[in-house]
C-alpha cells in the first residue's frame, strides 16, 4: 500500500522552492533539493519569477573559486555555511538558504558587489561535500579561506593579506584600503 503525501511536508517543500526560486536559483538546484516533480517546480518558478527558468549548464569548475574576489566571497559564504550547518535541526537547504541570504546581508552592508549567486554558493557546497575543496587558515590573520583539498598549504596567505597587484585599482577598493580596511600582514 503506498504511503500518502504529508500536506506539511508538500508545503514545506513548496516554500524551500519559493525561497530558492526568489534568490534566483537555478532549475537544477530545485530539483536536487526539493522533492517536488520538475513539472511542478516549473509551474511554480513561472509564477513567481513570470518566466521560464534560464537554460544551459551549471559552472563546474572549483578553479573559479580559486581567483582573488571569488574566493574572498566563497570564503565568507563557506564560513556562514559552516555555522549554519551546526545548528540543531537545520536541513542542508535551509543552511544554504539562512548561509546565502546572510552573505548577501554582509555584502551589501559592506556596499560590495555580488559575486556568488546562490547557484554558485549550491555548487560550492556540493565541491565540499565531493571532498574537492577544504577550508584552509591564512597563517597572517587567521581566517579560513577556501582553498583545494589537496593542495600544499602549510605556510597559506589569504587573498586579503596579499592582495594581487590589481586588486586595489578600484576606485571604491583603493578607498577601502586607505581607510585601512583592506588586508595586509604587519
Amino acid at each position: 500500500m503506498a504511503r500518502a503525501k504529508s500536506v506539511l511536508s508538500e508545503a514545506r517543500q513548496i516554500e524551500i522552492a519559493s525561497e530558492l526560486i526568489r534568490l534566483d536559483a537555478r532549475l537544477q538546484v530545485l530539483e536536487a533539493d526539493v522533492r517536488l516533480s520538475r513539472e511542478r517546480l516549473l509551474r511554480l518558478y513561472r509564477e513567481i519569477r513570470g518566466k521560464s527558468p534560464p537554460k544551459g549548464m551549471l559552472p563546474f569548475s572549483t578553479d573559479w573559486f580559486m581567483t582573488w574576489q571569488p574566493n574572498v566571497h566563497a570564503s565568507l559564504f563557506m564560513n556562514i555555511h559552516r555555522h549554519q550547518l551546526g545548528l540543531a535541526d537545520t536541513t542542508p537547504v535551509e543552511a544554504l538558504i539562512r548561509a546565502y541570504r546572510l552573505y548577501l546581508e554582509q555584502i551589501r552592508q559592506l556596499g560590495m558587489p555580488e559575486v556568488l549567486s546562490i547557484t554558485r554558493a549550491w555548487r560550492l557546497t556540493r565541491f565540499f561535500d565531493a571532498g574537492m575543496l577544504g577550508m584552509t587558515a591564512c597563517t597572517c590573520c587567521g581566517g579560513e579561506f577556501v582553498t583545494h583539498s589537496f593542495e600544499l598549504a602549510h605556510q597559506y596567505v589569504c587573498g586579503l593579506c596579499n592582495m594581487p597587484s590589481r586588486a586595489g585599482k578600484t576606485r571604491r577598493a583603493s578607498a577601502a584600503y586607505r581607510m585601512g580596511e583592506a588586508g595586509g600582514c604587519a
